[in-house]
């Protein structure tokens, strides 16, 4: 009996190691699960079919093909990507068009207006300004909607519009809600507001504390539209001197078709949440309002593609004369780094934003085990004094902008659900490249020789949360 049974599980490890080798598309990982396989015949394969197959693909798949019939994105209309007369046409933007076009769900739209959002003083204002005015439909999703006075504030609006009978949808991140003692979406209970959890922890039905749902989106009757990198909570509020955790980060409103798509990016959550049947909308698609191309891009474990990793590649291929990289945690992977340094190499300069005091100290630590890497191929790297600033950008050539919900390190680009936007407009490139270059001037340039003579403890701390970098 004892024979069968060994046999059994050796033929499971088996065959989990062969649907490893064949399926896991980074050899490392591939024989990282095939040695757990084998090494612990039975337990191990066990582990990796409930931590290392990736089921989410496939059940988001499967609802993006039953709710292509629902015209959430017209798809029966032509692509507005082909209407290329109204889009830029020069050396650095048509490459990145294309390869766009190739990699993503979502053609480039026309007519858009974009409005930059400085901080909590400026992006809630405008956020509750359009609830508190919403007719037909709010959809809000956060990874973070803390039950702190802005999250309160927040909760009161939503309740007041679904009194008035608005469609009123909240999706929170089941890992996002820990970051509050008390859970916001328990203010919804007994109202018309709808909630729902993305990925609820639970010992019997989830394994998936890794994939969190990180997108930041607002979107009121499909004619105004929020997101960007900002939670909804207090620290925000940037000018609170008082508050020692206090936040600097970039909102972003947008007005015309691309609502469309932010639209169409929260329905999909909201399916894949909720379980709930897709069916068509009525709302008709914004109109043209501005010059602002703009295309939303839907990146995490679901996509077929590494969506934003090759975006990334390519925008700093086709840099030109300037890349420009603000972000509060910054882990690239070796293509990303190669990339960066043959651009430099190319006559591109490099300029790379960082905090010099981070939230998470040990993805500091694992960035700074790579940052002399840049720095012996003349990129500039400067540490932005304290507040914590939690912004997001990506500045190619003053011709294209890449914001979002995505940081550049391996959780946002492989394990986070993540929401973007390209942005081809002069206006808000320029308006961006301007609070880009005046950070820079209020921070501190770092140097290799700096970097080098980080004492024998520091290198080898650093060098060992490195190690850890993808799971960071």
């Amino acid at each position: 009996m004892l024979t069968l049974l060994l046999a059994i599980l050796w033929i499971f490890s088996l065959l989990s190691s062969g649907h490893a080798l064949l399926t896991k598309r980074d050899p490392r990982a591939a024989l990282g699960w095939i040695i757990t396989c084998l090494a612990m015949p039975g337990i191990g394969a066990l582990l990796y079919w409930l931590l290392g197959v990736n089921r989410i693909r496939t059940r988001s798949r499967e609802l993006q093909e039953h709710g292509r019939g629902m015209h959430w994105l017209h798809v029966d209309q032509p692509p507005r990507s082909k209407d290329i007369a109204n889009f830029p046409d020069n050396s650095t933007s048509q490459p990145l068009i294309k390869l766009s076009d190739a990699v993503t769900r979502r053609p480039l739209t026309y007519g858009n207006k974009i409005t930059v959002l400085y901080n909590g003083e400026q992006a809630y204002p405008a956020m509750l300004d359009a609830i508190e005015g919403a007719k037909e439909s709010i959809f809000l999703s956060s990874y973070i909607l803390k039950h702190d006075q802005i999250g309160c504030r927040f909760a009161q609006a939503l309740i007041a519009a679904a009194d008035r009978e608005v469609d009123v949808r909240v999706l929170v991140d089941a890992v996002g809600e820990l970051y509050s003692l008390r859970k916001i979406r328990h203010k919804f209970r007994g109202t018309k507001v709808k909630a729902a959890t993305f990925l609820p922890l639970s010992l019997l039905g989830s394994f998936y504390f890794n994939l969190r749902n990180h997108r930041k989106l607002l979107i009121v009757d499909n004619q105004y539209s929020f997101t960007g990198g900002m939670n909804i909570r207090d620290r925000h509020m940037a000018a609170d001197q008082n508050n020692p955790r206090r936040v600097i980060d970039i909102h972003f409103r947008f007005e015309g078709p691309i609502c469309e798509q932010l639209r169409d990016a929260f329905m999909e959550d909201w399916h894949f949440a909720t379980k709930e049947s897709r069916a068509p909308h009525k709302e008709v698609t914004p109109p043209i309002v501005g010059n602002a191309c703009c295309r939303g891009i839907s990146a995490g474990p679901n996509e077929r593609h590494e969506t934003l990793n090759w975006i990334l590649l390519g925008a700093l291929a086709c840099a030109k004369s300037h890349i420009r990289i603000m972000t509060p945690y910054f882990i690239p992977n070796r293509a990303q780094l190669a990339a960066i340094n043959t651009a430099s190499l190319r006559g591109v300069r490099v300029d790379i934003l960082l905090p010099e005091k981070n939230n998470l100290p040990y993805v500091a630590w694992a960035s700074n085990a790579l940052l002399f890497e840049l720095l012996e191929q003349n990129s500039h790297i400067y540490f932005q004094p304290p507040p914590f600033i939690h912004s997001k950008l990506l500045l190619i050539d003053d011709k294209y902008a890449l914001i979002g919900s995505a940081n550049l390190d391996p959780r946002s680009l492989r394990l986070n659900f993540e929401f973007n936007v390209e942005v081809f407009d002069a206006e808000t490139v320029a308006e961006l490249t301007s609070h880009f270059d005046q950070s820079r001037e209020k921070a501190r340039e770092i140097s290799l020789e700096e970097m080098d003579s980080r004492t024998l403890p520091l290198r080898l701390r650093d060098s060992f949360c490195r190690l850890f970098s993808p799971y960071l």
